[in-house]
């Protein structure tokens, strides 16, 4: 099968899965699966981008965690929690000097993955236990995407793999 073809049929398949999954089984928000999905891809596939996505999506979600933390500590002021996400970023570049971590983009997914699931979700870094805890669903659902972009990789690479014509 095509390379294209083969992709489209792996990932469209998983695609829906991932969908279905999110919605019925494990609530998680989906956006965040497809976010870490092609966070996947962007550090290289494979078993090394597997690792290197969530290590860096997982840190982008503990600097964000972090930030939010002293974020509700603090004074209630737009000014006060604009400095805190630039100290954020900041530590979201300082970290990226670390081998495992050299792509910035992924950690940037992991903290604004983490910000949009407690906005979605109405939950927050010190209002919320449990399972529902903002962090921890964000980096469920960071770790679900991955996966999904490992198996779709496989995937493509099975249904594209040239077979011997036999006569």
């Amino acid at each position: 099968m095509p390379p294209l073809v083969a992709a489209m049929v792996s990932l469209g398949v998983l695609g829906a899965v991932d969908t279905y999954l999110t919605a019925t089984i494990l609530p998680v928000p989906v956006w965040v699966t497809f976010i870490a999905w092609a966070s996947f891809f962007s550090c290289g596939g494979g078993q090394n981008g597997l690792v290197k996505s969530v290590a860096s999506n997982w840190t982008g979600i503990l600097i964000a965690s972090l930030t939010l933390l002293i974020v509700e500590a603090g004074p209630a002021h737009p000014a006060f929690a604009a400095v805190l996400v630039g100290l954020g970023t900041s530590a979201m570049i300082l970290a990226s000097a670390i081998r495992l971590f050299d792509f910035p983009p992924a950690i940037v997914f992991g903290f604004a993955s983490l910000v949009g699931t407690g906005a979605a979700t109405g939950t927050s870094i010190t209002g919320t236990t449990g399972l529902a805890h903002p962090t921890l669903v964000a980096m469920v659902a960071m770790l679900v995407g991955a996966l999904f972009g490992f198996v779709s990789e496989r995937g493509t690479q099975l249904l594209a793999a040239k077979t011997p014509v036999t006569a």
